[in-house]
């Protein structure tokens, strides 16, 4: 069949070629597109290129290997573009939206924590503190806040962060609670 002068098959070649290009730049400059999507969930730039190569590759391939008409191959291709879309969509895309950015702590959201020494903290020197989280435990240089030595095994509270390094003071839970 041809639609314009030019065989189905072009079109379809040319549809997928062209649809995956643009996939891949939406890949690397997809953020300027994102606001497109945020008001209208189906002009989903992610879901509008998947749906054309869904449809171009098995427009392409059923032509190929199939003797059924244009039409029916149309309509066949329309239908596998929507279902592989709809899957896309419920069991990839929004499972990604809804995960946390990420796991990692950010040196703000470890003040005021209680961690444990590891290794004790000299008078005006470094040891290393070990902090139970979310995604684990995570160890950091430590230094005392007021520059007095603090044993290994001591449980300390995170009162500033510079440089990388959290200063501490040692934590006495019965004292707090009193």
């Amino acid at each position: 069949m041809t639609l314009f002068g030019v065989d189905i098959q072009t079109i379809y070649l040319t549809t997928l070629i062209i649809s995956g290009c643009l996939t891949v730049l939406f890949i690397f400059f997809g953020d300027v597109l994102d606001a497109a999507s945020e008001g209208v969930p189906f002009l989903n730039p992610t879901l509008i290129l998947a749906f054309l190569v869904f449809l171009s590759s098995s427009g392409y391939v059923l032509e190929l290997i199939t003797p059924f008409s244009s039409v029916i191959i149309l309509i066949i291709s329309i239908g596998f573009a929507l279902i592989m879309d709809v899957l896309l969509n419920f069991f990839v895309l929004i499972p990604l939206a809804s995960a946390e950015e990420s796991l990692i702590l950010t040196e703000e959201s470890l003040k005021g924590r209680v961690g444990k020494l590891i290794i004790s903290v000299p008078e005006n020197g470094f040891g290393e503190i070990v902090i139970d989280g979310k995604g684990g435990m995570i160890t950091r240089p430590a230094a005392s806040y007021e520059n007095s030595p603090i044993p290994e095994g001591t449980e300390v509270l995170i009162l500033d962060i510079k440089d990388g390094v959290l200063y501490v003071i040692p934590y006495d839970l019965e004292s707090e609670m009193s």
